[in-house]
């Protein structure tokens, strides 16, 4: 299992500095977003998500510096699949993994998919004591656990269709380690569907009643594979440049990966940027199953990428991998011009908002049950568009990180989970270290990792 960097026992011993520090700070940071699980009124001022203006176009744009008041983006889920919530009144205690540390955090729940409102008695944030899918998984460290307040309430309403922002929790987040976000959702809950992340390759947990000022996970007696509820987690860090953004499908929500280890390739780039200093969260935005063009698995890329990229705090950089599922996927023939066409749109997107953009190629899949000559065939053309520089700012060639040198059409053995699509571990760390960091972030000359 990956050793945590945080070093929960030293961090731990540092609370109560930190909290002195913590104290100190006047917390005059406004919820954003819809009011109290209000929509937001039309021609509202952009939130802290927001970027600044359009950037440059391909051939040197460069992250902008972007005013988001000290906050950025350490954790988010795209919301992917309806479902049923469980029955009677339960707190879920969802897990997730930091990539930017700060002194102060918010959350922001969803009610994408949810037929009738969604009423939240209670919610909490926590520094977790372990996070490796055991019994104490849901365990909070001690004097770590916060209230959750949205709009100085202690409960909230997120109307269908919604979402709501909570107020900042004075709370030292570590970098590279885990959160514990509980929510409590009274009686039966939303009647109808409710908002899930299927296939978190993380595992939560499940609990009856309210559960959310526990400090030991005793009482969480199921766990899930899924996120409930939570799609984004902001951290305040005064030094913090920004976040990276990453739009994909299941090779970006990291299918194929052990579970509960943060495995995915977003992880490994996120230590890397960490060990390099250079000041940014990143943020994993990945469906299982997802295309680019049509809703199905999750809506489609194109329809989601203003909630999903656009609007995440701290927002400089937005990473694009998607296509593939256009490719193998219903309906057939794919189209190459449509594919493509379809990511530039969202490059033009994002450069109009002044986010630096960058794409992957797609990678191998021959020895996958839907593969076919044809179908290769769309992605070779795919690739050559994005290789030529025509579409994005820059270029993270994933097809050559992690393909075969002998069979150019397959995943190379070590790097392949199985299924000849997903890599495993080892492809996924592949493709995080073939990411030119200066290139990233649109440095190129700066000196570092």
């Amino acid at each position: 299992m990956k050793t945590q960097r945080a070093g929960y026992g030293l961090f731990a011993a540092l609370i109560a500095l930190t909290l002195l520090i913590c104290a100190a700070i006047i917390a005059t940071f406004a919820v954003t977003g819809p009011d109290h699980g209000q929509p937001a009124p039309a021609g509202a001022a952009a939130g802290p998500g927001t970027a600044g203006p359009a950037g440059t176009r391909p051939g040197g744009a460069t992250a902008r510096a972007v005013d988001t008041g000290g906050w950025a983006g350490t954790w988010s889920a795209a919301p992917g699949e309806s479902g049923t919530g469980p029955a009677g009144p339960h707190s879920v205690r969802n897990v997730v993994h930091t990539s930017l540390g700060g002194d102060q955090a918010r959350i922001t729940l969803s009610n994408l998919f949810g037929t009738e409102p969604l009423r939240v008695a209670h919610a909490s944030i926590a520094v977790a004591a372990a996070s490796d899918g055991a019994s104490d998984g849901a365990s909070v460290v001690a004097g770590t656990l916060r209230e959750v307040l949205f709009a100085g309430r202690p409960s909230a309403i997120v109307p269908p269709g919604g979402h709501v922002v909570g107020d900042p929790a004075l709370l030292p987040v570590p970098q590279d380690g885990h959160l514990l976000v509980t929510l409590h959702v009274p009686a039966s809950g939303p009647a109808g569907t409710v908002t899930l992340h299927e296939r978190a390759s993380q595992t939560s947990y499940l609990g009856p009643g309210d559960r959310t000022s526990d400090t030991d996970g005793s009482a969480f007696t199921h766990r899930t594979s899924a996120w409930h509820y939570l799609t984004a987690v902001d951290v305040h860090n005064p030094a913090a440049r920004g976040a990276v953004v990453a739009i994909g499908d299941s090779l970006t929500d990291g299918a194929g990966s052990t579970p509960d280890t943060d495995r995915r390739w977003t992880d490994h780039l996120a230590d890397r940027l960490h060990a390099g200093r250079w000041g940014y969260g990143v943020l994993n935005l990945g469906i299982g199953g997802n295309r680019l063009l049509q809703d199905g698995i999750g809506p489609s890329g194109l329809s989601r990428f203003e909630r999903d990229v656009l609007e995440r705090s701290g927002a400089r950089v937005v990473v694009i991998e998607l296509g593939i599922n256009d490719i193998i996927r219903p309906p057939r023939p794919a189209d190459p011009a449509a594919i493509t066409a379809g990511l530039r749109t969202l490059a033009e997107q994002a450069r109009a908002n002044g986010l630096r953009v960058v794409g992957t190629t797609l990678m191998p899949f021959e020895g996958h049950r839907r593969h076919t000559p044809e179908l290769e065939a769309v992605r070779e053309e795919v690739n050559q568009a994005v290789r030529a520089g025509r579409v994005f700012d820059d270029v993270i060639d994933f097809d050559r990180a992690v393909r075969d040198p002998y069979a150019p059409d397959r995943l190379l053995p070590a790097y392949d989970s199985g299924d000849h699509l997903h890599p495993n571990d080892a492809g996924y760390a592949q493709l995080a270290r073939s990411v030119d960091l200066a290139a990233l972030i649109g440095e190129r000359s700066a000196a570092r990792l």
